[in-house]
């Protein structure tokens, strides 16, 4: 929890990341991917966040007085946002310090709102403000969004109070206003920037972008107006975090005023930069070279004896492969279609990835919900999807998808030539990913055509329905079911919903879960949904990935959070003196 404290001067200290895509936008709400996240939650600010250090997870105020009142069962939540915020110096402001307040979040959610915008968030909002669908509808009919005109649920009570009402109780939402596509804009840098806002973040965060190169080189540098902050622990801190609380104490954040984000694409090039002490953390190890860091799962010797540090944790995260539903080959959901991508499911030998793709640095996912967060059933097993390429070849015979030439492949029950288009980046680590995938569709006699681009283009373009077929993946939000599910809800197609997954009896189901607290009765609406999941296949569900951070010597207080919570960077210290001249 940040709240006011006695300052400490800042060493000339620089933190030195590399980070494996590039950024899509730092527009909060249209980026979805790792790399924007981590600066747009650096330079901006949300409403909440969630504490550091303590675990179980806690949310916690950031630029509020405190927690949200909730009033009405769920359905009002009332913000007061603290006085003497200020957002970062910009030319737009024309000299002049530009304070916080509710206004600017009741905008930042409007865009959201906005049909114009294309958030993927869309989903977080619509049909759960007031008058909301009300006014995209208005936007729909007018082309164009009405900023001015009132929204019931984002009532502006005065200068530093935001009242958001609900249709309906949601006892999750707070976990939305935690979420950094929420942050808080400054309307004239949205209408200065127009188009081009996601390259000139503007924000009241830890931090302000420095120089930048488009998915190359990204600076931060320290915000020269941030609020004075320390860290007070909100929640239970475990024991092995406890001198990391203590050493936090009374500290001004951030820590280290300068940090450098470099993209490397490919592992190797992450591996060896942080070997040579080129970057000082690496949040994730590439899976490839976990036998070059790593004996059974423990940190070699020769590494810790260079003061290396190995925190390994399971996130709640998700990877699967995405069916385009809408795909004239792949999508579609009458029997035959059903059974192209059940039998796709098959041929795909998960125990293998983990081996060889992930070297044993994953785990077999049981469902479309990982562990440990509201809504996940234990006792659910995706059997359907089990590696059978026996069975996955008698399904494609039961179905009519036949070799009439001879060839080895398959054709259409129609007869027409069948190709099964993937999609991948240019990574050794994808190509990996490609032989095996090619394997598997040889093994059943379907013909595999990979196509490649960079990943940030291809989310780009299957979000526009011109991808059929590719390996995505999901890390929550917020430690709840629903975070998983609406990536299949039917209203969120071509956003959240890349796999355009539109099913009424599971958009029925999300919608009655979203009316009850967690619960085993909405534990169970979660597994009959996962059912479906399973049945009908817009997902090939493969594994909950094991995450392994490394830090050198000289890095102190990093501690990896369950949640996307980039905004660690902010508690992350170097002691320079330790880093090799």
């Amino acid at each position: 929890m940040l709240a006011v404290g006695c300052a400490d001067a800042l060493a000339d200290k620089t933190l030195r990341i590399a980070l494996p895509i590039g950024e899509t936008s730092f527009d909060p709400a249209f980026a979805t991917d790792d790399t924007s996240g981590v600066v747009i939650d650096s330079i901006m600010d949300a409403m909440l966040d969630y504490d550091y250090l303590a675990r179980p997870v806690r949310l916690v105020p950031r630029t509020l007085e405190a927690m949200p009142a909730v009033e009405e069962g769920g359905k009002t939540y009332i913000c007061k946002v603290r006085k003497g915020i200020l957002f970062a110096p910009d030319p737009v402001f024309k000299g002049k310090p530009r304070e916080l307040t509710a206004g600017d979040y009741a905008y930042s959610l409007k865009r959201i709102l906005d049909p114009a915008i294309k958030s993927p968030y869309l989903w977080m909002l619509e049909g759960k403000i007031v008058g909301a669908n009300e006014a995209r509808a208005r936007a729909a009919r007018t082309g164009q969004f009405d900023y001015e005109a009132p929204i019931p649920g984002l009532e502006v009570v005065d200068r530093y109070t935001l009242k958001i009402r609900l249709n309906s109780p949601d006892l999750r939402f707070l976990y939305v206003l935690a979420v950094p596509s929420t942050a808080a804009m400054a309307r004239e840098v949205v209408e200065a920037y127009g188009n081009d806002v996601g390259a000139h973040p503007v924000g009241t965060g830890a931090y302000i972008l420095g120089n930048y190169r488009r998915s190359d080189r990204i600076e931060l540098l320290k915000s020269p107006t941030y609020r004075r902050a320390t860290y007070l622990p909100a929640g239970s801190v475990p024991a092995a975090s406890q001198s990391i609380a203590t050493a936090l104490k009374g500290r001004r954040l951030p820590l280290v005023p300068h940090v450098e984000i470099t993209i490397m694409e490919e592992g190797r090039a992450r591996w060896l930069a942080f070997l040579n002490g080129e970057s000082d953390v690496l949040l994730s190890l590439p899976v490839q070279f976990a036998d070059q860091a790593l004996v059974f799962g423990e940190l070699k010797p020769d590494l810790a004896e260079r003061g290396i540090v190995h925190q390994p944790f399971i996130p709640p995260e998700l990877a699967y492969i995405v069916f385009d539903m809408e795909d004239a080959v792949v999508g579609g959901y009458t029997p035959e279609r059903v059974a192209l991508r059940r039998a796709i499911s098959m041929a795909y030998d998960v125990a293998k990835a983990i081996r060889v793709l992930y070297h044993q640095r994953a785990l077999p996912a049981q469902g479309p919900i990982p562990p440990d967060i509201a809504g996940y059933d234990a006792k659910f097993r995706a059997n359907a999807q089990a590696y059978d390429p026996v069975a996955a070849r008698s399904l494609l015979d039961k179905f009519g998808y036949e070799d009439r030439t001879g060839e080895g492949y398959r054709q259409t029950p129609d007869g027409k030539q069948l190709v099964i288009e993937y999609w991948s980046p240019p990574t050794s680590e994808a190509r990996e990913h490609d032989e095996l995938w090619k394997q598997s569709m040889d093994a059943i006699g379907l013909r595999l055509a990979i196509k490649k681009d960079k990943m940030p283009e291809i989310v780009k373009m299957a979000r526009q329905g011109h991808v059929p077929m590719f390996d995505g993946g999901w890390a929550a939000d917020y430690p709840d079911a629903e975070d998983f599910m609406q990536l299949l809800y039917g209203p969120n197609a071509g956003q959240a919903n890349i796999s355009r997954f539109n099913l009424p009896e599971f958009n029925s189901l999300f919608d009655e879960a979203q009316r009850l607290p967690d619960s085993a009765e909405r534990t169970l609406l979660f597994d009959r949904m996962a059912g479906l999941v399973v049945a009908y296949a817009p997902w090939r569900i493969t594994v909950n990935p094991i995450t392994d951070t490394f830090v050198h010597r000289w890095v102190r207080l990093f501690v990896p959070h369950p949640m996307r919570f980039p905004g660690e960077l902010a508690y992350i210290d170097i002691d320079e003196s330790l880093r090799p001249r």
